[in-house]
């Protein structure tokens, strides 16, 4: 995988490119603010709502708020920060009220393009700038000095110049400063996807729940199972992400790391990665994105049912409760 170092970036590319920053939520906001601090002048904000909260923090933080399809007219750069479900429809109205030859659109993430949701016309290029953390991870790492690592990608270049414009974008918003790697669309998307569903959010949340259930079900209390089962969850992935796992193995008690030994695999088996597997294959042919379309279509009255019945968790419980007194720390 090609990993890009500062030297081979060309930083007055971007400053010199007027951006339309299309939504301005956290990951909108946090790299506007980084495009600007990095010499970007030329940055309007797209809002959907003129009256929303993101158009008043925008207006807030000394940016020009137009409308989306305003601010697409008069930039060389559109970057798509809404929503995955959001983006086709602001396309079709962006493309139907100016006219996009000549111009690049960017995205944070590879969903609309890798599905099909947007089809770009063949005379715009389409990059990705993808960094790998939350908004406000992107914004508080970069004016600390540092930043986040980064993918980048190019799906169409017309004049061979989309990946340096990419790699300029990417290095102004902090991603240089730590590693920016090449990718594509597909993998990005279908990689980032399968990571959700399987192990961050999607399995984990549910290892961690399981976990503590297990332990409040056989009497134990619910303080101790959050301690024991989420709050050192942290820690492990924390030392994990420092020194690797033989580091993390290092750090932790002989006894902990024989009992990970004896019991670690008959949690995750070698059934779980064939549904792991089939989890894989429901991104890549397509089947992921055609129910959660569907579920976008019914109003994601699902996903609300789903995200109510976590409130109602006993472990949600603990983790607000304990949560707190944890920060304090």
């Amino acid at each position: 995988m090609r990993r890009f170092t500062e030297n081979e970036i060309d930083p007055q590319l971007i400053r010199d490119t007027r951006v339309a920053m299309l939504g301005y939520g956290s990951q909108g906001r946090a790299q506007a603010l980084n495009l600007r601090d990095s010499g970007v002048r030329a940055i309007t904000i797209g809002v959907r709502n003129p009256d929303s909260a993101s158009a008043r923090q925008a207006t807030d933080d000394g940016f020009p708020v137009a409308t989306l399809a305003q601010a697409a007219a008069a930039s060389d750069l559109l970057m798509f920060m809404l929503p995955d479900e959001a983006q086709a429809g602001v396309y079709t109205e962006i493309a139907a009220a100016c006219d996009l030859a000549g111009k690049t659109l960017g995205f944070a993430h590879g969903y609309a393009i890798r599905f099909n949701l947007i089809e770009p016309p063949a005379d715009t290029d389409v990059i990705l700038i993808a960094p790998k953390g939350v908004g406000p991870a992107v914004r508080a790492r970069y004016a600390a000095g540092s930043g986040v690592a980064g993918l980048v990608a190019t799906e169409q270049d017309r004049r061979g110049d989309a990946l340096p414009l990419a790699l300029s974008y990417a290095a102004a918003i902090g991603c240089a400063r730590v590693a920016i790697f090449q990718t594509t669309f597909a993998e990005e998307c279908e990689a980032d996807l399968f990571s959700e569903q399987a192990v961050i959010v999607g399995g984990l949340t549910q290892l961690l729940r399981a976990g503590f259930d297990t332990l409040v079900d056989a009497g134990y209390a619910p303080e101790v199972a959050w301690f024991e089962c989420v709050a050192e969850a942290k820690l492990i992935l924390d030392l994990i992400v420092a020194d690797g796992f033989s580091g993390m193995f290092a750090k932790i008690s002989n006894t902990a790391e024989f009992g990970a030994m004896q019991a670690g695999e008959s949690v995750i088996n070698s059934d779980t990665r064939r549904r792991m597997q089939g989890i894989l294959e429901s991104v890549r042919n397509g089947d992921f994105a055609r129910t959660w379309a569907e579920q976008v279509a019914s109003g994601m009255t699902e996903m609300r049912r789903v995200r109510a019945a976590w409130d109602t968790q006993p472990i949600q419980t603990m983790s607000k409760e304990m949560g707190r007194l944890w920060n304090k720390g």
